[in-house]
């Protein structure tokens, strides 16, 4: 692995193994497809995407980067799992969806080819995946048009975050691979907010992501205690 390139080859590996699995429903993988739909409902509240030039760094399987094609963006996804990414292309080709690209590139190394390119940028449970995160998020920025949006999501370093992403999601209700997440990675809001502020992006407005076990129904809220969302903006 190039030591330039900011990522770990044991995330990679990780992910890389159960990319088969990406769009099974009932996989591993069922909490991102059970969240998407309100992700992007958020996403697009904010960002009316029909129409925009989308980047969805850390695209994996393609899961928001299909959905965000199906709302008429033109999206171009981006990771280093090179499996995630034949799986994402091999699930367009079948869904027919129209207006996604796939490229197995560092977010860093774009933003070097391509500055200033994209009306809307999305970072969705990455950041905690990565050596250095600003450097994603300084990326991130980079790439993104003046006055686009840029929207992270990542998990709150706290208690309650090792309790329900940790204990309760990988080992009681196993809906998650133990060792999916490992706790040190997690970035406080307040972490994430610096990171925005030091490259140059303006956060609009946060929310969280709650769960019910029971019910098997996430939701939205103000309490980012746990799964947090930030949507920020570069400046015109």
């Amino acid at each position: 692995m190039n030591d330039q390139i900011n990522a770990d080859p044991a995330e990679l590996a990780k992910f890389s193994d159960l990319a088969h699995r990406w769009w099974d429903m009932e996989s591993e993988f069922r909490p991102l497809h059970e969240i998407n739909p309100l992700r992007l409902e958020w996403i697009d509240g904010l960002a009316s995407i029909s129409g925009k030039q989308a980047l969805d760094v850390g695209c994996g399987g393609g899961i928001l980067s299909d959905s965000m094609a199906r709302k008429g963006a033109e999206v171009l996804g981006i990771d280093l799992a090179e499996k995630a990414l034949k799986v994402a292309q091999l699930h367009a080709l079948e869904a027919s969806t129209t207006g996604v690209q796939y490229r197995a590139v560092s977010v860093e190394a774009l933003a070097a080819e391509r500055p200033g390119s994209f009306d809307v940028v999305t970072c969705m449970e990455m950041l905690e995946h990565v050596p250095q995160p600003a450097s994603v998020v300084k990326a991130c920025a980079d790439l993104a048009k003046p006055g686009a949006w840029v929207f992270f999501s990542t998990i709150h370093r706290s208690p309650k975050a090792f309790l329900f992403a940790i204990l309760g999601a990988e080992y009681v209700l196993r809906m998650l691979p133990r060792g999916t997440h490992e706790y040190q990675k997690f970035i406080r809001p307040s972490e994430l907010a610096a990171y925005c502020r030091s490259a140059g992006l303006e956060v609009d407005s946060t929310r969280g992501m709650q769960y019910n076990p029971l019910t098997r129904r996430y939701w939205l809220s103000a309490d980012t205690s746990v799964n947090y969302m930030f949507a920020t903006r570069k400046p015109l």
